[in-house]
């Protein structure tokens, strides 16, 4: 697996680039906007961790700019986790986003979790529609934009339903791995709230319930989401 490494700071970028390799990563390491465009080389990464604070611009900029040229996977590295920070950043494509400092063994799991949900590793995750919209029975998930609708039956209009960024990440990571039961386990390895920490069984049952109030014509009775006893989880509609 090849990484592209977007860090400023000498110390940090270093400590990853070794980090990184040790696990059996290959790493292009730069360490500015302008040194990050003259590097990229399109198909040539499965991921790409990038600083969001530069000397010469800023890692939004150059997410945008990655993403013209390719769909490739994206963690943020950011000093800061406001909630709209990190919507930002899922708005502009990232895949996920990891608070300074952070241990190293979290942000392995991190990348090893996003690479799984795009398909670069062992697992089964389906691609997204080449229009970027998913399609949950009456839910439509449009990826591009990190907006989510739900048509109403009667009028057949789309009306907006609003997710906090935890349950977007869970209703995508149901979408993408439709036809898939998903243990709670693995779903607990896939989520974590907006302040970094891992959501325990308790929190995820929370959110589960949250989300299935919101896309559910009738959430104690969910047909998008429905509950296999004993293992977890499935979407298949």
């Amino acid at each position: 697996m090849k990484v592209f490494l977007l860090e400023d700071e000498d110390a940090i970028g270093m400590g990853l680039k070794y980090s990184l390799e040790k696990e059996g990563y290959e790493v292009t390491h730069v360490k500015t906007a302008l040194e990050a465009k003259n590097s990229w080389q399109k198909n040539a990464y499965d991921i790409c961790i990038l600083d969001i604070n530069l000397p010469d611009g800023n890692g939004y900029d150059i997410c945008k700019f990655i993403k013209e040229s390719e769909d490739i996977p994206v963690i943020f590295l950011t000093a800061s986790d406001a909630e709209v920070n990190v919507v930002m950043g899922l708005e502009m494509g990232a895949d996920d986003y990891i608070c300074k400092p952070f241990r190293i063994n979290e942000l392995m799991a991190r990348i090893k979790t996003v690479l799984r949900r795009a398909g670069k590793s062992k697992g089964f995750t389906r691609a997204l529609s080449d229009e970027g919209i998913e399609k949950l029975g009456n839910v439509s998930i449009y990826t591009n934009e990190a907006k989510v609708t739900i048509c109403d039956e009667e009028t057949g209009k789309e009306e907006n339903v609003e997710l906090t960024a935890l349950e977007y990440r869970l209703l995508l990571t149901f979408s993408n791995n439709r036809g898939v039961v998903l243990s709670r386990n693995q779903l607990l390895s896939d989520m974590w709230d907006v302040s970094g920490d891992f959501v325990n069984d308790n929190t995820l049952t929370v959110y589960i319930k949250r989300l299935r109030d919101k896309i559910e014509k009738d959430p104690s009775d969910p047909k998008i989401i429905r509950t296999v006893r004993g293992l977890g989880y499935i979407v298949d509609k």
